[in-house]
C-alpha cells in the first residue's frame, strides 16, 4: 500500500518556473515507477511525466519536453515535477501516481493515486 501527497502547486505567471513534490508513505516507494498526470479544466486526465524506480528512465509528454524534469529521491520518498517556462495551457490539477516496475505513459496502469494540487499560470 502507498499512499501520495502532492504539495507546491500555486498560481504563477506565465514564464515562470515551479516545482511541485509528492511525498509517498510506505517502505516500498523504491519500487515503484511514478508519473505525473494532469487535469485541466473541461479535458481529460492526461500523461505528463513518467520516471522509472532507479530514476534511471524517464520519459516526457511532447507538449512539456524540454520545458519540465521529473526526478526521485527514494531516500526521501519523494518525485518532483520541475516545471519551467510555464504556459496557460498548463493550467491544471496535477495528480502523482505509483505503479509496479516499468514506466508507462497509460493511467490504467498505475495503481496509487495522490489527491491532486492544483496549478494555475496567467497569461
Amino acid at each position: 500500500q502507498v499512499q501520495l501527497v502532492e504539495s507546491g502547486g500555486k498560481l504563477v505567471q506565465a514564464g515562470g518556473p515551479l516545482r511541485l513534490s509528492c511525498a509517498a508513505s510506505g517502505r516500498t516507494f523504491s519500487t515503484y515507477a511514478m508519473g505525473w498526470f494532469r487535469q485541466g479544466p473541461g479535458k481529460e486526465r492526461e500523461f505528463v511525466a513518467t520516471i522509472s524506480w532507479s530514476g534511471d528512465s524517464t520519459y516526457y509528454a511532447d507538449s512539456v519536453k524540454g520545458r519540465f524534469t521529473i526526478s526521485r529521491d527514494n531516500a526521501k520518498n519523494t518525485v518532483y515535477l520541475q516545471m519551467s517556462s510555464l504556459k496557460p495551457e498548463d493550467t491544471a490539477v496535477y495528480y502523482c501516481a505509483a505503479k509496479g516496475i516499468g514506466i508507462s505513459t497509460n493511467p490504467r496502469f498505475y495503481t496509487y493515486w495522490g489527491q491532486g494540487t492544483q496549478v494555475t499560470v496567467s497569461s
